[in-house]
């Protein structure tokens, strides 16, 4: 509660961070925040035309020339917000090393801000590729709602993990590279360019370890087959996310205090 009373005493702060940081984004460009919506278009379009009706991809069982773009989009969107959000945090703390040195502010604004950006960025490139849907009459319908408690299980398990690596990496900075590594790797073992079908069953058994792979799924079949997720099987990603959203405030608020000396 103290650290929710301290957040909305420096919402300004936050807010202004926020927006400065998407501005900055596209600042100097010619087009501006416009690149924000062009971006996602070419990509949507080079998934969902270019490999459905040039290099004809299909998927099996699926009598549709798009189905398989729209397989890519709908776990590869969520999987960007992922990367992007937890690439983001074990230099969150190292690249505002002048910030907190210099003024006295809660620290905890800083992932906030990062979870506030990247969420902005993500929710304009999904309203984009569900419009795309919407245009070409394939939009899901109501069952759309249910990508919402999916994210927010992804969302807490990133900040969670996110808030640790975080917090290690201003004292061990190979972190951060480490981390790029795994995610290398992290994405071929989730089924997001692939149907988890066409793996042997050893391998198929390995990859239902991955925590992503249940969820992409799910992301995949309700773009695709419009179906509502078993929401029981997720009860255990549920409580894996809390525990790392848990186990990411331990180890923050045990190591902040000798943040600034380390910095």
């Amino acid at each position: 509660m103290e650290r929710l009373r301290a957040l909305w005493h420096y919402r300004g702060f936050v807010i202004s961070m926020v927006a400065r940081e998407f501005r900055s984004r596209y600042l100097g460009s010619l087009l501006g925040s416009l690149w924000s919506v062009l971006n996602p278009l070419a990509m949507i379009f080079i998934y969902t035309v270019i490999f459905s009706r040039v290099m004809r991809a299909k998927l099996p069982g699926i009598d549709d020339s798009m189905a398989y773009g729209m397989f890519i989009c709908a776990g590869l969107l969520p999987w960007t917000y992922f990367i992007e959000l937890l690439g983001r945090f074990p230099n969150i703390f190292l690249d505002q090393a002048a910030l907190i040195k210099k003024v006295n502010f809660p620290r905890i604004t800083l992932p906030v801000i990062a979870f506030l950006s990247s969420t902005i960025n993500f929710v304009i490139i999904f309203t984009i590729f569900l419009g795309f849907l919407a245009l070409t009459g394939r939009f899901p319908g109501w069952v759309v709602l249910a990508f919402i408690p999916l994210l927010v299980i992804q969302q807490l398990f990133v900040i969670g993990l996110g808030i640790l690596l975080g917090s290690i990496n201003v004292f061990f900075r190979d972190v951060g590279q480490f981390l790029n590594v795994v995610l290398q790797f992290w994405f071929w073992f989730t089924p997001i360019v692939y149907p988890a079908t066409i793996l042997p069953e050893r391998v198929r058994s390995l990859i239902w370890l991955n925590p992503l792979t249940s969820l992409v799924l799910a992301y995949q079949h309700i773009i695709l087959y419009h179906q509502w997720p078993q929401w029981s099987h997720f009860i255990p990603h549920a409580v894996g996310a809390l525990l790392a959203l848990v186990a990411g405030f331990m180890v923050f608020n045990r190591l902040s205090a000798e943040m600034v000396d380390e910095l």
